[in-house]
């Protein structure tokens, strides 16, 4: 059974199901999941807790399996907690989780908790037992575009809220630059302003004066905002990824495969084939395909063949080396290549207004 985060406690309110499993990368929503699932298990009289965590493809799973069947020493009900940090419970954890979930008595109720899965763990044989005894709740990172809406769904419950209109808007913008990819510093953000201002509204100034820049980006998600002619937020995730340590390296190889992916496709639709099957040959899918298939048909050979230029000589850049016209600096090269494929991608007007914005 397949539920949203967002869904559980009203899954919850309907009666306990023999296993929960909560998979995700978003850490604060995971530990959100875990708690609610701990909660109503604890109100249900669930009071005795057992926690495993599997380590290494060793893993003894005798005790897991004879803990769930063992009767409780200080309660009628058991809480028992197997934690698979790697995500993967290897050949003879596969056999023992599905054995697991056959045997289950009535009077536990297991939480399994997981990093995120790609797909063939999804399909694979003990993940779905899990999922066929009870009920598997995914959680994923709050995209930019939704954060300004989950910064006021959260300021709601805690009695709190912005201004109205416009104003209101470009406070919630503000709040979710400082915090994008960061949503554990996002709650406590959340729970300082709680602790500053009383419940009501929230002006832009109270805001601005409490919450701190702490923003953590992904170098992946930069591809696709540099995609998306977010020429303003790309600049500021090069800032924070250049203050973050990143790699300069790193940076640039992921920005060079979209230049170099882009001039694939289009060379392929030059030569007749239909942009979806040029799409799945070159590995493209995903929130990039959609961006690829609103910037391709505008591109121009010419324009991609300047690009792969320009990622050419950034590379030379980013590992020492000079080249007239650019900047000796490695991170002031990347933004000059961010700033043509915008331009390319978006035209010189549209990359301004992105910059304005």
């Amino acid at each position: 059974m397949q539920l949203r985060a967002d869904a559980l406690p009203a899954q919850l309110a309907k009666g306990l199901k023999p296993i929960y499993t909560v998979y995700g990368d978003e850490p604060l929503l995971a530990q959100e999941a875990a708690d609610t699932i701990r909660a109503a298990a604890r109100a249900e009289g669930y009071a005795e807790r057992k926690v495993f965590t599997v380590a290494g493809a060793y893993f003894d799973w005798g005790p897991v399996l004879g803990a769930a069947q063992a009767m409780s020493l200080f309660a009628e009900r058991q809480f028992i907690e197997i934690r698979i940090p790697s995500g993967k419970p290897g050949k003879d954890g596969s056999e023992q989780l599905q054995r697991y979930c056959e045997r289950l008595p009535e009077d536990v109720v297991t939480l399994v908790t997981l990093p995120r899965l790609d797909k063939t763990q999804l399909n694979s044989a003990w993940f779905l037992a899990l999922d066929g005894v009870g009920a598997t709740v995914r959680v994923d990172p709050v995209e930019r575009r939704a954060l300004p809406q989950w910064i006021a769904q959260r300021l709601a419950a805690q009695g709190q809220r912005v201004e109205d209109g416009e104003a209101g808007q470009r406070a919630l913008a503000f709040f979710a630059d400082r915090v994008e990819g960061n949503l554990l510093a996002a709650h406590q953000e959340l729970q300082k302003l709680a602790l500053l201002h009383p419940a009501g509204t929230l002006t832009h100034e109270h805001i601005e004066a409490a919450v701190l820049d702490v923003a953590r980006f992904d170098v992946f998600k930069l591809s696709e905002a540099m995609l998306g002619g977010q020429l303003a937020r790309v600049l500021r995730m090069l800032d924070g990824l250049e203050a973050e340590g990143e790699a300069a390296v790193l940076v640039h190889w992921s920005l060079a495969e979209d230049i170099r992916a882009l001039k694939r496709v289009r060379d392929a639709v030059d030569a007749g084939k239909p942009l979806p099957m040029a799409l799945r040959e070159s590995r493209v899918w995903g929130a990039k395909e959609k961006l690829f298939e609103r910037i391709v048909p505008g591109l121009r050979a010419a324009d991609l063949a300047r690009l792969v230029e320009a990622a050419q000589i950034c590379d030379g850049l980013v590992k020492g080396l000079r080249h007239p016209g650019w900047p000796l600096d490695a991170w002031a090269a990347l933004r000059k290549l961010v700033l043509m494929v915008v331009e390319t991608c978006a035209g010189p007007k549209a990359a301004r207004l992105s910059l304005e914005a």
